[in-house]
């Protein structure tokens, strides 16, 4: 095992203690359903019934509570698709901090809105999650400012893998984890804390086709800038910042990395919500196509596919149903 990893698992277990009870303990639920689709026994880890609608509250809150009382006076920015920008928000009403938060200018209305709900100043910049993260960044250093990465940061990541703390408190035996990935802080987290407490526990990165940068860059060795086309995961998608922590740890910590398309997104979007009665974003629809191109690797295991988040747009919704309309 990795120090990367070691030292990750001992920050996120850190991070669990600092933000107990301003977090929600999200549930590890066993799904009837899928585990008869799967002949396994799956459970879903409920991120979507975070604060916020999102895993991202636990980064933020953690990131914001290492600040000192100066940092904290200047102000945050921080670059979001939507989640991480809500989940800054709130935790900086929660904090008593004030910041700007930068959004790529295609982010649904949905998102947007729950950014503002917590206060939060949004302003629009760039049309992909890299492009807005560089000008938030240059935001932040002219304006003296903090500029709190939606993943490249230590702390951030430490508090995404206090969803890895639970998971192991909830379920010790787990087989296996999906996760959908964007810039990878959440696998990252999660990953090395599961890693930490059994090295077995099989691992899977699930990305869609049409924006699997960390997959194709991990592939080829090297951070790659690659284009990103539309997705119902809009969640991770966008490219990886030059230099990142996130790269090596996906290294370390991803056994495999799945790659969906949009039909496959879909469909498990749409499974989900019908079996499980609650709505999902297309961040954890991925995590669950790609459960389901794995099932023969996953029968008879423990499985936890992570919720990542439930801010779903009816625009969204619109282009599952048409994307699955001739589904039985």
């Amino acid at each position: 095992m990795t120090d990367n990893i070691q030292r990750t698992a001992d920050a996120a277990a850190a991070a669990a203690k600092r933000i107990a009870g301003r977090i929600e303990r999200t549930g590890l639920n066993r799904s009837d359903a899928f585990s008869d689709l799967l002949a396994a026994d799956v459970f879903f880890k409920l991120e979507n019934l975070q604060t916020t609608g999102s895993f991202k509250l636990r980064g933020a809150t953690n990131r914001l509570m290492t600040l000192t009382g100066e940092e904290r006076a200047k102000g945050c920015v921080a670059a979001s698709t939507g989640n991480h920008g809500a989940a800054v928000a709130c935790a900086m009403q929660k904090l008593g901090t004030t910041g700007v938060i930068f959004v790529p200018e295609k982010t649904s209305d949905t998102k947007v809105d729950n950014i503002k709900r917590y206060d939060g100043e949004v302003r629009y910049f760039g049309t992909d999650g890299l492009d807005t993260e560089q000008h938030a960044r240059e935001y932040a250093e002219q304006n003296g400012m903090l500029f709190l990465s939606p993943y490249n940061d230590e702390q951030v990541i430490a508090g995404q893998g206090t969803c890895g703390v639970e998971i192991i408190e909830q379920l010790p035996s787990i087989d296996a984890v999906f996760i959908a990935v964007g810039g990878g802080g959440l696998i990252g987290g999660v990953g090395s804390v599961l890693k930490t407490h059994n090295p077995a526990i099989q691992v899977y990165g699930c990305q869609p086709k049409a924006s699997a940068v960390m997959a194709h860059s991990i592939a080829a060795g090297e951070i790659l800038d690659l284009p990103s086309d539309a997705t119902l995961s809009d969640g991770t998608a966008g490219g990886i910042e030059a230099g990142a922590i996130t790269f090596p740890l996906n290294q370390a910590v991803v056994d495999e990395f799945v790659i969906v398309d949009e039909e496959q997104i879909a469909a498990a979007m749409r499974l989900y919500m019908e079996k499980e009665g609650h709505e999902i974003e297309g961040a954890a629809g991925v995590a669950i196509a790609g459960m389901f191109s794995r099932r023969e690797e996953v029968a008879g295991r423990n499985v936890v596919a992570i919720i990542c988040g439930g801010n779903i747009s009816d625009e969204t919704l619109a282009r599952v149903r048409k994307l699955t309309e001739n589904v039985k």
